[in-house]
């Protein structure tokens, strides 16, 4: 019996990474692997061919390589990056957030024209509908979004349905692994530890990157969620449960001081403004996006589930501590 081709998009980073590497340990072997890359020649992409994946170049900028990607293959994941590195010359081109969306039509429709079964679109909640009406929350790309990287992500969940691309939307949320990098405990003045997300005293439901791609296994192997959204994550915790959680795992007391938004939105690091509403929204809409993800049936989906503390026995050597 052959097995069902699943293409990845953005197979060597850590969605796409994480479902070549589920697929390729299910004992079931319901699924074949295609791995899909811009380079093939970099290291990751040669790792998950020694694996046992299909590697083969593709752009989701450039849209006949993504159509003989897809060429053949019962499935499809779809993942964007909004935070990809780009030129000046890019950057004055569009934005990131109209890059993610023409990126999402070119997969969309290099499915519809392979003949796709399902595709999983790695997708995150719009966050203007929560925003609506106020004038404390500043827009971004001349006024059209909030939080652009998960609003234009939101907005490029109806392409998938313009093309008529029998799709499961896989909503995500922020990765544990923040803490390796881009989110480490800093040493304050007083020889404290600490970790300063602007969530005020609200939960945070947050996921290990590799647990997306064990969930999006698991959707592929449920063709009755065609048409309906999953929203997924690990754990749900406030900010001083993630600080406890560290001291823990680190042996060290690590303490949350939270800022207020308006003024992590002044540090002055790129995305600053853009981060701060997103914990903004993460933590005024706590119990809708926290809801949303039921961690019982996150857990029905992939029984390997990792909690914080779970993530952090694994990974806890790999946080550089000051």
């Amino acid at each position: 019996m052959s097995r069902k081709l699943i293409a990845v998009v953005g197979a060597t980073g850590a969605q796409g990474g994480g479902l070549v590497r589920a697929i390729l340990a299910d004992p079931s072997g319901e699924f074949a692997v295609r791995a899909l890359t811009r380079d093939p020649e970099s290291a990751k992409a040669k790792d998950l061919a020694a694996a046992g994946a299909e590697v083969v170049a593709a752009d989701l900028d450039d849209a006949p390589s993504m159509r003989a990607a897809f060429d053949g293959a019962y499935g499809a994941f779809v993942v964007t990056n909004y935070w990809a590195p780009r030129s000046p010359e890019e950057e004055a081109g569009r934005t990131a957030a109209e890059m993610e969306l023409a990126q999402a039509g070119i997969a969309a429709e290099a499915a519809r024209d392979a003949g796709v079964t399902h595709l999983v679109w790695s997708t995150l909640d719009d966050t203007r509908p929560h925003f609506d009406g106020r004038d404390d929350v500043p827009r971004l790309d001349d006024g059209r979004y909030t939080v652009p990287h998960f609003d234009a992500k939101a907005e490029a969940d109806e392409l998938f349905t313009k093309y008529g691309v029998p799709t499961t939307n896989l909503r995500t949320t922020f990765y544990f692994d923040a803490f390796v990098s881009g989110m480490e405990p800093v040493r304050g003045e007083d020889g404290t530890l600490i970790i300063s997300m602007p969530m005020a005293d609200k939960p945070l439901a947050g996921i290990a990157s590799e647990d997306i791609g064990k969930a999006a296994l698991a959707v592929f192997k449920r063709p009755d969620l065609i048409g309906a959204t999953v929203s997924i994550a690990g754990d749900h915790l406030t900010g001083d449960e993630y600080a406890a959680a560290l001291t823990e795992a680190l042996g060290e007391k690590v303490a949350y001081r939270p800022l207020p938004w308006e003024q992590y939105r002044t540090l002055g690091f790129p995305y600053a403004v853009e981060v701060s509403n997103m914990f903004q929204y993460y933590a005024e809409n706590h119990r809708t996006f926290t809801g949303d993800r039921d961690l019982d049936r996150v857990r029905e989906l992939n029984p390997e589930l990792q909690s914080f503390a779970d993530w952090l026995a694994k990974h806890k050597d790999e946080i550089k501590v000051p």
